[in-house]
């Protein structure tokens, strides 16, 4: 039995996108079982390349059978999908989800930064598009297509941002590695402040030269001389 079959059996009867990962531990599980057979025994330890060439060439076999539906990769998990044009049909079947309403201009152009950018801080933003951001940015939080990732280190060691899964969901992307190219928004040279100095982490500090050459300085001011008085 080909692995791409029993991954195909999984995919088909999942409720959810499986990862690669949950798709081995799957396969471990079965492996463990009491009634496991040698074909399940032998795919305990199957590595994450094997299953996605499997899952690859199954999604182009699905691909060029012209079926209704695919196997697409969205967000790093395996599902099917219907082909957009029997849309009609299936909604008409199901009802039409009620989703939110779709971003505005602005949103989109701030996503697109931060998407080609990040990790990357507001202030950054807002040097790229030229306007204040916090509004866009606390939409497009609100609807998680954005969330903080870190600290820059300069000064003030503001948050940076980054895209989460769930934009990768929204816009139905294998992965960062899957937006058009936009080598001009790259190409946009940001203005970053200063790095602080630190002597330990998270910690700023005066460097040690600066304190030295204030001892220098303030040695070579001249104290002024009280005048001697004399007698009458």
């Amino acid at each position: 039995m080909e692995l791409k079959f029993i991954l195909e059996s999984l995919l088909f009867s999942a409720q959810k996108p499986l990862s690669v990962k949950e798709l081995r531990d799957v396969l471990a599980a079965a492996a463990e079982a009491e009634d496991a057979d040698a074909t399940a025994k032998s795919l305990a330890k199957v590595r994450d390349s094997e299953l996605t060439v499997a899952l690859e060439q199954l999604a182009s076999e699905h691909e060029t059978a012209a079926r209704s539906y695919r196997l697409a990769c969205v967000a790093g998990a395996w599902q099917f999908v219907s082909q957009p044009e029997y849309a009609p049909w299936l909604k008409a079947l199901v009802g039409q989800k009620i989703r939110p309403p779709r971003l505005s201009q602005p949103a989109l152009e701030t996503l697109a930064i931060i998407a080609y950018r990040q990790p990357i801080t507001r202030a950054e933003v807002e040097q790229i598009r030229g306007v204040n951001v916090d509004a866009v940015m606390q939409t497009i939080m609100e609807r998680g297509l954005v969330e903080a990732v870190g600290r820059a280190e300069v000064v003030g060691r503001p948050p940076t941002y980054g895209t989460t899964l769930l934009f990768l969901e929204y816009f139905g992307l294998s992965g960062l590695g899957d937006l058009p190219a936009a080598d001009e928004l790259r190409k946009i040279v940001v203005q970053k402040p200063p790095a602080p100095v630190t002597t330990e982490p998270g910690l700023a500090t005066v460097p040690p030269e600066q304190l030295a050459l204030g001892s220098e300085q303030e040695k070579k001011v001249e104290t002024p001389e009280t005048p001697a008085t004399g007698g009458p």
